[in-house]
């Protein structure tokens, strides 16, 4: 700068004062091109290759891949880099819904663990690994530059969004399993056999889980989200199945599935009909998360079980034959009988149920004493509330056996499905009851699971309870009782020396069939015995329709009286005349559904058709109407649902489809026809795709 001389100043000294101003070339800003989540490799690497889903699905405390390009080489010596990953709508690094990964200059730990696997040319490779207790769920990537001048982050890519899972595989997660056998058989199986019937004839029907089919995640996803589960609670296993088994009944809080047990269901699908969960699942999303009609047990805990396994808990359906559903919680089963031996319907508010599925989830309990770990009962069955909802579990298999009932959740009502005696009271005219007979016996006799690499059922009734009388059973009740149990202050009666058993045969439904009264006098006296027999059309719940009442010598036409799932109730009602001591039992018949057949024609191979026909035959002397005919098979068709207006007696029919395998390996055909008058008419079979 110059200065000039002012008016009436001296002359200038002519000097010049001047100022430089240097200006350095910094480094060229880091810039991202592309980020490459290598879903094939991470997917194989996480056992997650069978998710029929184009994105990343990555488990718990295990290392992923990403390949970040830049549009130069990167310096960590210089740059700073931030990956960024994100859960919900508000994310929070204090709660674990905002994740930082920092590389570079400024690295520094974070709940997940990051690190540089190698750099070539622009490109750098890091490794991820989420935290074992993080949030499971589908989370955004994001990759941030930090400079001096602030923080410039890479657009919302939903290719690299991902899914963090739960993980059986890794000791550092609460669902760990040790044995690869029973990881394959409770978390990566996608059918399952859920067994049903009764005691006396157990049969059986096939399920599609079917948690890698396309959709399945996102709707097991929206069912937490519909439910409005906090994110906070998604990290941890108990939590996340004790919501399950709220959620997938519609009970408070509109969940997934409606439960019915009316017979009448034109307004929905009836529950007999379904085949599998994705058909509802992927209903229940494409509806909002309108609940789905409708469901009994069985359906309940096959969602439920494609639930958990989607998410990566190890599950499994279990079936307990004569189970108790106790409305009281006093461990009594009361059956009130008239005074000449009949049912009372009116005042049997319990019942025994012919069969209860519900499901059990294997996974450590940090809450509890390290020996109640392992399987855990929870049922989505909405029977009673628990903490205010329709829901039940996680309660210990182990804690249930030793009746160890104090700890959560819901032991003593599991406890009373396996342990309720059944106690018969004879009323008079006036209402006064007194009791007559208890069977200690009836419930919770066998409970059985599909057996791995099989359709048998393996019998687990002795991790439940312990032999029957022993001394083991006697201080498992009495532990019961110091835990709130009310004491059996009706035992012991005095024994009659007489027993009663009834037999049948197991026969289709239709046929006529031969019952058996066998009376047994362990007395050195001679008695004289007179009994009553009530006939009960039943559902499998123990609930009772129709009543007939018969004779010693009858002959009963029952077609007219069925309902669904054609069980018959017969309850016996003894007296002895020379001591005017009483005595009852139990028995349920299970009529069997006609057949349903399924064939292959033509070898199935990748990239083939061939043909599967399933037929059907009416065996009845009346018309079957507004048939409904479901064929599906998970990783091979997608569920086909046919209707038929009615099926002329002896009349058949056979619907044929075409399939194109796009995937080897064994696969399972299920079918099943289900109309108003013929219920549980289901068959499948296996196959094997080139």
């Amino acid at each position: 700068k110059v200065k000039k001389n002012a008016p009436g100043n001296q002359k200038s000294s002519g000097k010049v004062s001047v100022t430089f101003f240097f200006f350095f070339p910094a480094k060229p800003t880091l810039s991202v091109l592309s980020v490459d989540m290598r879903v094939t490799d991470n997917k194989k690497a996480h056992n997650t290759s069978s998710y029929k889903n184009t994105s990343l699905i990555v488990r718990r405390n295990k290392e992923f891949i990403i390949i970040i390009r830049f549009d130069r080489p990167f310096n960590n010596q210089q740059d700073n880099v931030h990956l960024e990953f994100m859960i919900g709508n508000s994310p929070d690094e204090n709660k674990g819904t905002c994740i930082t990964v920092s590389f570079g200059i400024e690295k520094r730990d974070g709940r997940w663990n990051g690190r540089v696997i190698g750099m070539q040319g622009n490109e750098v490779t890091v490794g991820i690994t989420p935290d074992a207790s993080c949030i499971i769920g589908r989370f955004r990537t994001f990759v941030a530059i930090v400079t001096d001048l602030g923080k410039q982050r890479t657009q919302r890519n939903q290719d690299t969004d991902f899914y963090v899972l739960f993980n059986p595989w890794d000791p550092e997660d609460l669902v760990y399993m040790s044995r690869d056998t029973d990881r394959q058989e409770y978390v990566m199986n996608d059918v399952g056999i859920i067994f049903n019937g009764e005691i006396n004839n157990i049969s059986s029907r096939a399920w599609n889980f079917g948690q890698f089919e396309k959709g399945v995640l996102d709707a097991c996803l929206l069912v937490l989200d519909a439910g409005k589960v906090p994110l906070l609670y998604r990290g941890n296993a108990i939590e996340v199945v004790r919501q399950g088994s709220a959620l997938i009944n519609s009970q408070d809080d509109d969940g997934v599935l409606v439960g019915s047990w009316s017979g009448d269901y034109s307004t929905g699908t009836a529950p007999t009909a379904w085949t599998g969960s994705p058909e509802i699942l992927l209903k229940y999303a494409k509806d909002g998360g309108l609940p789905v009609c409708f469901a009994q047990c069985w359906v309940f805990a096959g969602v439920l079980n494609t639930f958990m396994r989607c998410l990566g808990i190890p599950a499994r359906v279990i079936s307990n034959y004569c189970s108790a559903h106790d409305n009281t919680g006093n461990l009594k089963t009361d059956i009130i009988l008239d005074e000449d031996g009949r049912v009372n319907r009116s005042r049997t508010r319990d019942s025994v149920w012919n069969y209860h599925s519900w499901n059990e989830v294997f996974m450590k309990r940090p809450d509890l004493p390290e020996r109640f770990s392992g399987w855990q009962v929870i049922d989505c069955t909405p029977q009673e509330t628990s903490d205010g909802l329709y829901r039940c579990g996680p309660t210990s298999v182990n804690a249930i056996r030793d009746g160890e009932l104090s700890y959560p959740f819901d032991a003593k009502f599991v406890f009373a499905e396996l342990n309720s005696d059944v106690i018969y009271h004879q009323s008079d005219k006036y209402g006064n009851t007194k009791v007559i007979h208890v069977d200690t016996t009836y419930v919770g006799k066998l409970l059985i699971t599909k057996r791995m690499n099989s359709n048998a059922y393996e019998d687990i009734t002795s991790a439940y309870k312990h032999p029957e009388g022993s001394d083991k059973d006697r201080q498992a009740m009495q532990m019961a009782e110091r835990r709130g149990v009310p004491s059996r202050d009706y035992l012991p009666l005095a024994e009659s020396g007489v027993t009663i058993e009834l037999q049948a045969d197991t026969i289709k439904i239709g046929d006529n069939f031969k019952l058996t009264l066998n009376i047994k006098n362990q007395t050195s006296q001679t008695c004289t015995l007179s009994a009553t027999i009530t006939g009960c059309v039943v559902y499998y719940t123990g609930i009772t329709s129709s009543i007939f009442n018969l004779a010693l010598q009858v002959s009963l036409e029952y077609m007219p009286y069925l309902v669904e799932q054609s069980n018959l109730l017969f309850v016996v009602y003894g007296r002895i005349e020379e001591t005017g001591k009483t005595l009852s039992t139990m028995r349920v018949v299970t009529l069997r559904p006609p057949e349903l057949t399924i064939k292959v024609t033509g070898m199935p191979q990748i990239g083939k058709d061939f043909m599967v026909t399933v037929s059907f035959r009416n065996p009845f002397n009346f018309i079957l109407k507004n048939i409904q005919l479901r064929l599906e098979s998970p990783g091979l068709i997608t569920t086909k649902l046919k209707t038929y207006d009615h099926i002329a007696p002896g009349g058949s029919l056979q619907y044929t489809e075409t399939i194109t395998p796009q995937y080897p390996g064994k696969k399972v055909l299920i079918a099943c026809l289900d109309c108003a008058t013929v219920r549980q008419v289901t068959s499948q079979l296996e196959i094997f795709v080139q």
